[in-house]
């Protein structure tokens, strides 16, 4: 298999995830609603394919069916079922897709519910992954309750969220939830190497800052551009309290020439944050992730209540919620920047 597969061989640092996955395979224990839950990045849609690919693998299925002793499952990649998961284009594998910001009522009913009642074209199962299950409103959650308080034998909900407690109550305790933890540093740096054969030093540190995040590891590691990036923000953030309200802008605007990576430089500026928190609280350099900015993150850590650095917290917390509700980006980037700026003591 490559390095790009969907393939249960090609998620790092998940194992209890897949044995959990697997084993109700095995034992005919499928659950008919799961949450997926974990950050952007943390693997949680590609592993749903992974599941979906195997439920429906006519391998797999032959095998139960035929009461073989399996120890694990994984897709085999080779039957008319896994080709056509690999591809996208499997009649009983859906996910589900939405225009607006939020997911509407209409996804849910149109793409789902009435969708539902028909039995599977070819495969044991139909099976529905909802990316950013979240963003659900309250009417759509509702919507979708109904179909998970009474689904068809043969169907499979897989919904994925990087905020459950964004989710319907009501929801949230009719599904199996799976969390999606942080990866190893050290499994992160190994992944990079091996399968995107990224040099030593830049695996390292994209390892560092992804937090466990594969998906973010990736993105820094073969983003030409983040190493530049990132000293500009570093810039930023050991100068903001000496900068202008001129400069701070002309330094939104740099940013604002990297939109589509905004969330990952806004996670970058939080790591500083946390550092600064981090020595406050512990005066240990060693726990720290810009280690090397050990002289501003400690000046700062004097000058900041804890107060102060929640505040700025949930400015960035606030600023990406409200990016990826379409608000104006550089305004939004400004207020995040000056509340930095306004926070110190």
């Amino acid at each position: 298999m490559g390095k790009n597969a969907i393939d249960f061989q090609n998620v790092i640092g998940k194992e209890a995830i897949i044995k959990h996955l697997t084993t109700a395979v095995i034992q005919n224990n499928v659950s008919h609603a799961y949450i997926f839950q974990g950050e952007d990045g943390s693997g949680k849609l590609f592993v749903a394919k992974i599941f979906a690919k195997a439920l429906e693998c006519e391998t797999i299925q032959k095998a139960l069916k035929n009461g073989e002793a399996l120890s694990n499952i994984n897709p085999c990649g080779i039957c008319a079922s896994c080709k056509k998961a690999e591809s996208g284009n499997h009649p009983d594998i859906h996910i589900l897709s939405h225009e607006k910001a939020s997911i509407g009522v209409d996804d849910i009913r149109i793409q789902i519910n009435q969708d539902i009642q028909i039995k599977p074209y070819e495969g044991k199962y139909k099976i529905y992954i909802i990316p950013d299950a979240e963003r659900m409103t309250e009417q759509a959650g509702n919507a979708l309750l109904k179909t998970i308080e009474e689904p068809p034998g043969y169907a499979i909900l897989l919904l994925l969220t990087d905020n459950i407690y964004r989710m319907l109550p009501t929801i949230q305790s009719r599904c199996v939830q799976i969390p999606f933890k942080p990866v190893a540093q050290k499994l992160v740096k190994q992944y990079l190497m091996e399968q995107h054969h990224i040099p030593d030093y830049l695996a390292e540190i994209s390892a560092r800052f992804s937090q466990g995040n594969i998906g973010r590891a990736v993105r820094y590691a073969i983003n030409e551009e983040f190493l530049e990036v990132k000293e500009h923000i570093l810039h930023v953030l050991r100068y903001i309290d000496e900068m202008s309200v001129q400069e701070i802008i002309a330094a939104v605007k740099k940013m604002a020439a990297h939109k589509g990576e905004i969330n990952d430089y806004i996670d970058l500026m939080l790591l500083w944050y946390r550092d600064v928190l981090m020595l406050k609280v512990t005066n240990n350099p060693n726990l720290l992730i810009y280690s090397q900015e050990i002289k501003w993150l400690r000046e700062q850590s004097k000058t900041r209540s804890y107060e102060n650095i929640e505040t700025i917290i949930e400015a960035m917390e606030t600023a990406k919620m409200r990016i990826r509700a379409n608000v104006n980006f550089d305004t939004t980037i400004e207020l995040m920047v000056l509340k930095i700026k306004d926070s110190k003591q």
